[in-house]
């Protein structure tokens, strides 16, 4: 077996940042895949709201950089990941760039974020139009839409939830999650993207993408592949966590 890649998680606050620890115990890669550890590192916030001005806050590279200076006190990483959709969106599609490259200068590692993180698995799945069920709020979720339209992403249908808390966001069960992706889902999408760490994913996105019949990408999810990639894993392949994760030709 490989030696185990390492990807550093900084996690705004708390909501389903277990999705992380719950998901490196149960997996086994796949052929050609290394194993990964997933060290977690909560950052400050300042308020839990799903509003821009929070989440620029939120997002600030001088809570960013506090909290990587933590989580390299205490693990050795291969990568950096900042594991928060809205916090980086919320910055624009360069903003979202300059941010990682920012975080990559202070921690010495490749570094990146969820919202690049879809962008980049979109990319790697070959497809062009996307549906989202967003569970923030409408004024924030705009912000997501135009972040994938400045990255030549067509969002041919898209739903806000208008759930203003990342804690209630962690609340969702299953059935809620199931629900909002089948009330946003259309033809013409070739895969569907579920945008916020604060959900709890990873255990059931293999039934998600049963039921849709096609890839469905959410944020835990996408930013777990997204730091194996730049890490160095050119195909992650992770059992249970998608079509992201087969390996080409299902080596």
């Amino acid at each position: 077996m490989s030696s185990p890649v390492t990807v550093g998680i900084l996690y705004p606050g708390h909501a389903a940042e277990d999705d992380y620890p719950s998901t490196e115990a149960r997996l086994t890669p796949k052929s050609g895949s290394p194993p990964v550890r997933l060290p977690v590192t909560i950052t400050t916030i300042g308020v839990d709201e799903h509003t821009p001005e929070a989440l620029l806050e939120t997002g600030s590279h001088s809570r960013l950089s506090e909290g990587a200076g933590r989580l390299l006190a205490e693990h050795t990483v291969d990568s950096v990941m900042w594991a928060c959709t809205s916090g980086s969106f919320v910055f624009g599609w360069q903003g979202a760039h300059e941010q990682a490259e920012q975080l990559a200068q202070a921690t010495a590692r490749p570094a990146s974020s969820t919202s690049l993180a879809f962008a980049r698995a979109v990319e790697a799945l070959g497809v062009q139009n996307v549906a989202v069920a967003a569970s923030y709020p409408q004024t924030l979720a705009a912000h997501f839409r135009q972040f994938l339209r400045a990255g030549g992403i067509d969002v041919v249908n898209f739903q806000a939830r208008g759930v203003f808390t990342a804690a209630a966001v962690g609340q969702m069960a299953r059935a809620d999650l199931l629900a909002m992706i089948r009330e946003v889902d259309v033809p013409a999408a070739q895969a569907m993207l579920v945008p916020d760490t604060a959900m709890h994913s990873l255990t059931w996105v293999a039934d998600l993408e049963q039921s849709l019949g096609k890839p469905v990408l959410t944020a835990n999810q996408v930013t777990i592949w997204e730091g194996m990639r730049i890490a160095g894993v050119e195909h992650p392949g992770l059992p249970g966590l998608g079509v992201l994760f087969s390996p080409p030709n299902g080596a």
